[in-house]
């Protein structure tokens, strides 16, 4: 089942599931996905069972929504604040060619690698434990909370004290703590994570400045496990042309860390699960157009899709919202 969340001509919030000849068909007496869950969760029926008896029989132009720029985030908070924006990194495979290189490379000591390198390795070797054990802990970042989510359609903020705006081609998880204080994943939705890397490469120590970023995810949420093999394709289009695409894979036939283990680094921490808090948490990064140096500008377009996870994740790269200044602090 795939699910989003749009605005209707109406004005008011509405939650509707994809259907198979692509129209949206509204779900009755329901405003939010959050909603949905937490009366699954209450209930002890599957997101899928509820959604179908909410069903409406009503068909919604998809087209039309997308157009008018209706689309909402698939998942999130009434409180914008308590949903988190987390991500990992460090935990693809690559392509073939970028997968031999590296491979080469792991072959030094431990002593000739560079952190990256380093837990990279870690992960390989770690990162796929047996069920219900514990695996290497992946690298982590915090990027903000729902207040930091553009919708699917929507504008990507450049600061003006970015040295870059780049795409982050991934998938991500979608959470909702459960009154018991349990992370119960809702499903899977296409992101772009969205990123300095430009400040990233000046020195590793700047990453956690490179990720405080606006990100986007969507628009649809896929409900089930996430397909052994994704296979996608992203592009980045200037002036209606096409600057950078490339083919992208994630799910764990290409990663190096198993969904399982990326979640319990996450929520091993109590502070992430407060009942009722929502969690988006993105996978990690296949490609980019920054591999290829290629500089993005106000304007352009980033695409991604990939199959079975419906419409493309499409954004535009905006202009800072505030000019760069000194911002002096006060004491009382």
């Amino acid at each position: 089942m795939r699910l989003v969340q749009y605005t209707g001509r109406d004005g008011q919030r509405h939650v509707g599931r994809v259907t198979d000849d692509d129209a949206i068909e509204p779900l009755d007496g329901i405003d939010r996905v959050y909603r949905l869950a937490l009366e699954a969760l209450r209930t002890g029926r599957s997101l899928e069972a509820i959604a179908a008896a909410r069903a409406s029989g009503r068909r919604e132009d998809y087209d039309a929504i997308v157009a008018e720029h209706r689309l909402l985030p698939p998942l999130d908070h009434p409180d914008p604040a308590r949903c988190l924006v987390t991500g990992t990194g460090l935990s693809h495979l690559g392509s073939a060619a970028a997968r031999d290189s590296m491979h080469a490379k792991l072959q030094q000591s431990d002593d000739a690698l560079t952190d990256s390198m380093k837990m990279f390795k870690w992960g390989i070797e770690g990162g796929k434990p047996a069920t219900g054990e514990i695996g290497t802990a992946p690298e982590w970042f915090y990027k903000g909370d729902g207040r930091w989510v553009v919708p699917p359609g929507g504008a990507l903020e450049l600061p003006a004290f970015a040295a870059d705006g780049g795409e982050e081609v991934e998938v991500a998880g979608l959470y909702v703590i459960a009154d018991d204080g349990s992370p119960v994943r809702l499903g899977f939705a296409l992101g772009n994570e969205y990123s300095d890397h430009v400040t990233e490469r000046r020195n590793y120590l700047y990453l956690a400045h490179s990720k405080l970023r606006e990100s986007s995810f969507g628009p649809e949420l896929r409900t089930g496990p996430l397909p052994a093999s994704v296979r996608g394709h992203a592009r980045l289009l200037r002036d209606g042309e096409v600057l950078w695409s490339s083919e992208w894979l994630s799910g764990e036939d290409n990663m190096c860390h198993s969904v399982a283990n990326l979640e319990h680094h996450h929520f091993r921490y109590r502070q992430f699960r407060t009942p009722g808090d929502v969690h988006v948490h993105y996978f990690g990064a296949a490609t980019g157009s920054f591999t290829q140096n290629v500089q993005t500008a106000p304007g352009d377009v980033f695409e991604i899709s990939a199959d079975g996870f419906g419409r493309p994740l499409r954004n535009t790269l905006g202009k800072p919202a505030e000019p760069l200044r000194h911002f002096a602090v006060r004491a009382l």
